[in-house]
């Protein structure tokens, strides 16, 4: 068995019942009826987790951007917010699902985004998610771009899926970055959090451009208005904060938020290199709009960190996201001891050198990989079973999301070519025969 901090790497047996560990070591004794599976020579693993993920973009895998740069990355997600539908918003999570279960991951915070079908939108995400089978998080980004109607939807439905949601999906508030939330909005956001008592999760400093537009419009920075408002606290989810000056960064750190780092994403939309070995103690990753592949995620944060002279502590940044899941969800998720959600993996990994507490972190980033995910088990259910996911068929999953992008991309079409406001044209998607 591992863990990831204090690192841990012993032999044992594990006993789960009713979605929990249930005894470990010595106590890990067969009861009657049980069922009993020989792991010998294989490493159980904590379930890994994504702390910032957007589901919908899923639909947008193996698109051509047809200029490079953030700004070009931003209007083609806006573009696709917009076409999105129910049935598109379902199929994306399904899909974007599956990838996290043959990876590994079995816990995404989603931010989700889809102005044009806001109400009802997160419980399609949680159904295309349960179908599958992870445990997630899913808030709606709340945002000012389609104006203030379009924003109190927004929120009305987070706040009515927080109140619903329970079991293996919850809730959080969502918004988008603060140069699109003026102060109404964020006083808006500070009232859902008092009456809803949920995690806050936002962008904050990934646009170059974002602390500028800020200053602009309301003389402060974005952190200064979050600051302002008491918006960063313990339970505030801080995504991407590559473009944060030392002094905000700092007071985040101060103000005890998670800091989510998302390499990755940001070296796709050339937003710059965030300085990850600042980001302190409840720093975590989070895949963004790339495959939700958690484990990826955290060995290029570690090799962009390293290449840049400030390391990063692996095994924490992966400890990391089992606490902020654990906050989520008021319950242990990852260390496997007893009273711990059983969230795992069975992980097919025969090391050629020595596995041990020393030397689990260099295992982690030099030999560890999705390829040796063979089952996973989310909430003492097997979700995955020797490479094949049990609740669902991949090729239906995949047949919907190829007929959903082909929807999707005809409205994108419509919407470049008919009347109403212009917008950019940033991507080039062949819809599908």
């Amino acid at each position: 068995m591992v863990e990831f901090e204090p690192a841990a790497v012993e032999r044992g047996d594990l006993r789960i019942e009713d979605g929990r560990v249930a005894a470990r070591g010595s106590g890990a004794v067969a009861a009657p009826g049980d069922e009993v599976i020989d792991v010998s020579g294989k490493l159980i693993i904590p379930g890994l987790v994504s702390a910032h993920h957007h589901l919908y973009s899923t639909l947008l895998r193996g698109t051509v951007r047809e200029q490079p740069g953030f700004a070009a990355e931003w209007a083609a997600l806006s573009r696709l917010e917009d076409a999105l539908d129910h049935d598109a918003v379902q199929a994306a999570a399904a899909a974007g699902a599956l990838e996290g279960l043959t990876s590994g991951t079995t816990t995404v915070f989603d931010l989700h985004a889809s102005p044009r079908a806001i109400a009802g939108s997160l419980p399609r995400v949680a159904r295309g998610l349960a179908d599958v089978g992870l445990r997630a998080v899913l808030g709606y980004q709340v945002s000012d771009r389609h104006g203030a109607v379009s924003r109190e939807e927004g929120l009305d439905e987070t706040i009515s899926f927080i109140a619903r949601a329970r079991g293996r999906i919850r809730g959080m508030i969502g918004a988008s970055s603060c140069d699109v939330l003026p102060d109404d909005a964020l006083d808006g956001i500070r009232a859902a959090l008092a009456s809803t008592r949920a995690q806050l999760h936002l962008h904050l400093g990934e646009d170059p451009h974002e602390e500028e537009r800020s200053k602009q419009k309301y003389e402060l920075t974005g952190f200064e208005r979050l600051e302002a408002h008491g918006l960063v606290t313990e339970r505030t989810l801080l995504a991407q904060a590559v473009h944060l000056a030392w002094p905000e960064l700092s007071k985040v750190l101060s103000l005890g938020a998670w800091v989510v780092h998302s390499p990755r994403s940001n070296m796709v939309s050339q937003t710059g290199a965030a300085p990850a070995g600042k980001f302190g103690v409840k720093a975590c990753v989070g895949t963004d709009t790339q495959p939700l592949d958690a484990l990826a995620e955290a060995q290029l944060a570690w090799l962009k960190a390293r290449d840049a002279g400030q390391p990063i502590d692996v095994l924490r940044y992966l400890a990391n996201g089992h606490r902020v899941a654990s906050q989520a969800f008021g319950e242990t998720i990852g260390p496997l001891r007893p009273g711990a959600l059983a969230d795992l993996l069975v992980f097919d990994y025969r090391p050629p050198t020595p596995l041990t507490d020393a030397n689990l972190a260099m295992h982690v980033l030099s030999g560890f990989s999705s390829r040796h995910v063979e089952s996973v088990m989310v909430d003492g259910i097997w979700r995955l079973w020797a490479h094949k996911p049990l609740a669902v068929k991949a090729e239906e999953v995949a047949e919907a999301a190829r007929e959903a992008t082909h929807a999707t991309c005809s409205r994108i079409a419509a919407q470049t070519a008919g009347p109403g406001p212009i917008r950019p044209k940033a991507l080039s998607i062949e819809a599908p025969a």
